[in-house]
């Protein structure tokens, strides 16, 4: 590809590696201690998910899952429940299977090439390369988002980065420019570098080693790369979230299924309508009323690829269930805030109990 060896006689990586020496974040938690696990775990969770949101999550998954063996010794809902607000909750359903299969296959220890790495669950292409080029010290080229941003800008490539031809193109070009020397240092100092320099909506062009070569900056309009995803109109859908309230201040949860939205977490049952709540609730909770029902303010929930409008239905029942009969959930957990068990909780779920325990303090 002429137009990348061209601009390779600019030493694009000795750019990078200078720059990164001088002005590269160093102090973030996964960069201290690095071990395969910890380069590991830290990549899993920063998937679509800012460095800010990751740094708590991934200090108290350490506490509590100090090396791949305490991880695969868990149970999903001890995982889930640390997950907890970080969403894309298939990365840590992936991340326990993954923890597992290192440990029953690999005699835990996470394999060393890219190859292998790439078929355990939720490891890919790119955070295989980040693991191998970061802990291992392997050549392996990266292409996570942050280098996606950097390389379209900088040879300014038409096209959104998801679609196969540029990807391809995109995979190509990171080949071509990493070093054979400092595997580390260099993909740490390309996703800082598209983390702190070239960032989606103000990048510091003023500041950075690429802009004298840059097309982007060259353009004048370097956040037109690279190009957004075509926009598709999100569908809607609705459901009644079912709040069982038992006189003591319990709440009903089902486990939802491994598959599909929020699976593995634990959630209140659904419903299309209050009559089919109420019918449900009399077929599945035999014996009991309901003393009081309230209709709590409806809201959104956005996920990927469709919204979601909750109303969500308080329903205090006379008094507690014996039993639950014919439930379609895989198992079911009476909840109580006051004392919250270690579950992994749907973050809609996770919200309307905090804002009851909140108003029962009040």
């Amino acid at each position: 590809m002429s137009k990348t060896s061209a601009r390779k006689t600019f030493s694009f990586s000795d750019a990078v590696l200078h720059w990164y020496h001088q002005h590269g974040r160093k102090n973030l938690p996964w960069q201290q201690n690095i071990t395969p696990y910890r380069v590991w775990v830290s990549e899993i969770m920063l998937q679509q998910t800012q460095v800010a949101t990751v740094i708590p999550y991934f200090e108290r998954f350490m506490d509590r899952f100090p090396d791949v063996q305490a991880l695969a010794a868990a149970s999903q809902d001890d995982v889930l429940h640390l997950w907890t607000g970080l969403g894309y909750y298939a990365r840590g359903r992936n991340l326990h299977a993954c923890a597992q299969k290192v440990v029953s296959d690999f005699n835990g220890e996470f394999p060393r090439s890219t190859e292998a790495l790439s078929t355990l669950p939720g490891i890919g292409r790119s955070t295989a390369a980040a693991i191998a080029s970061i802990s291992m010290g392997i050549h392996a080229p990266i292409l996570d988002g942050n280098v996606k941003r950097v390389l379209t800008r900088f040879f300014a490539i038409p096209g959104w980065p998801g679609e196969t031809r540029v990807q391809n193109q995109l995979w190509e070009i990171a080949e071509q420019l990493t070093p054979d020397h400092s595997p580390r240092d260099y993909t740490q100092a390309m996703m800082d570098m598209g983390a702190t320099l070239c960032t989606r909506s103000k990048p510091a062009c003023g500041i950075c080693p690429l802009q004298p070569q840059c097309k982007g900056f060259a353009s004048g309009q370097p956040t037109q790369f690279p190009n957004s995803k075509p926009k598709k109109e999100k569908p809607v859908k609705a459901t009644l979230l079912v709040m069982l309230r038992s006189p003591g201040g319990e709440y009903l949860l089902q486990q939802r299924p491994q598959k599909g939205i929020w699976g593995g977490l634990w959630s209140f049952p659904e419903a299309a309508d209050a009559a089919t709540a109420q019918q449900m609730i009399s077929q599945q909770l035999p014996g009991t009323e309901i003393a009081e029902e309230t209709w709590l303010t409806p809201f959104r929930h956005t996920f990927s690829h469709y919204h979601l409008d909750i109303q969500p239905v308080l329903f205090q029942l006379s008094r507690h269930p014996s039993e639950v009969r014919d439930s379609a959930a895989d198992a079911i957990h009476w909840y109580n805030p006051a004392s919250p068990s270690a579950l992994g909780l749907a973050a809609p779920v996770k919200m309307l109990l905090e804002n009851q325990q909140t108003e029962s303090l009040l």
